[in-house]
Parts: C-alpha cells; sequence; structure tokens
C-alpha cells in the first residue's frame, strides 16, 4: 500500500521482486542499480548467503519523477527463492504495490516456477487482494540459455491471466528496464 507524505509532496510504493531462487530477482536489482544516475538512487542493500544471492531484501528507492506536484519513489525489493524462507517471502510482500515474478525459462525449472507462482498469488490473496486485478509483471529470465523454454509454452504454463511480460536476460539488461517500466506504469495507474 503505498504512503503518501503530503507534507514532503511525495508518494512511495513498493514492488518486489519474486520468483523461485536464483531466477534472476537480484541480479534485476543490481542492473537497474548500476545504471541509473546517481542523484535518483538509494544504497543498494544485499544479504548474500553461502546458498543464494538474497536472504532478506535488496532496498532501491528510485525516482521517478513528479505526478501531480508528488514525487514518485518506488522502493525496490527483492525476495528470497527458497522454500524454507516462506515467512520471509510473506513479510517482504505485505504492503506491495506491484509485483514483478521473475521466472527461470530454463527446461528444468518450470515446476519451481510454478509452485512459487502459486504461493505468490496465495500470498496476494491472503493479503485481501484480488490476485487477477493487481499490478503484476512476468519477466522470463535466462532467455539466451539453450535449455530455455519458448515464450510461447511458458506463457501456456506461466502467464495464463495475460499479464504483460518480457523475456529478458537480467546479467546484461536485455529486458530489465522494459521490465521496470512496465510494472511501474501499472502500479502509477492503480495508485
Amino acid at each position: 500500500m503505498a504512503l503518501i507524505n503530503v507534507a514532503a509532496r511525495e508518494i512511495h510504493g513498493k514492488i518486489v521482486y519474486y520468483g523461485p531462487g536464483l531466477s534472476g530477482k537480484t541480479t534485476n536489482l543490481q542492473y537497474i542499480h548500476s545504471r541509473i544516475p546517481s542523484h535518483t538512487k538509494g544504497e543498494l542493500l544485499s544479504i548474500e548467503t553461502e546458498t543464494e544471492r538474497t536472504l532478506f531484501f535488496d532496498f532501491l528507492p528510485l525516482d521517478l519523477g513528479k505526478v501531480h506536484g508528488f514525487t514518485i519513489r518506488f522502493h525496490l525489493y527483492t525476495v528470497p527463492g527458497q522454500v524454507l524462507y516462506e515467512r520471509t517471502r510473506v513479510a517482504v510482500l505485505n504492503g506491495t504495490d506491484g509485483v514483478v515474478f521473475v521466472a527461470d525459462a530454463q527446461r528444468d525449472r518450470l515446476a519451481d516456477n510454478l509452485q512459487s507462482l502459486r504461493e505468490l498469488a496465495q500470498n496476494i490473496t491472503a493479503q485481501g487482494k484480488r490476485f487477477l486485478d493487481f499490478p503484476l509483471v512476468m519477466q522470463y529470465n535466462k532467455t539466451d540459455l539453450p535449455d530455455a523454454l519458448p515464450t510461447p509454452v511458458l506463457d501456456r504454463y506461466l502467464n495464463t491471466i495475460k499479464a504483460p511480460r518480457f523475456e529478458a536476460v537480467a546479467v546484461t539488461g536485455k529486458g530489465v528496464f522494459e521490465t521496470l517500466r512496465a510494472i511501474s506504469k501499472l502500479v502509477v495507474n492503480k495508485l
């Protein structure tokens, strides 16, 4: 849920990058942080573990300009994708205004993607929100790998709700900013 600070004339929105472990959520935020001007970003905080790159969250306040005289700032978070961190995912997802679901396009990760997407839908619903109306963008990451599933196959299994979707290679930046722009527009429209 966006926070509006009337005195400072700011609207703060929260976007969460969600998906299975090692799908590229942290890589997305690292790429965004490395490419945007320093005056529009805050410090990128990352906690790494031995088994995954994000234990709690990455936080990136990102200035997006003004709407009706209010400055829009998005805070970008990732969640840990490992199954044992479900409570952390629920906590980070709490109060979010939009989600980027980062799916690993590799053939052997389809079941992990489906499990993570089902959990996302359950967690959004548990917050009293309607999943089908919630601002969501799909990102099919690692589409450059030889064992990546074709986009129509990923759509058939992962995007039955026909959310905006983008092919991506987060390590090179392909599709990263297109995904961010799409979710930003959905969230601003919803606000």
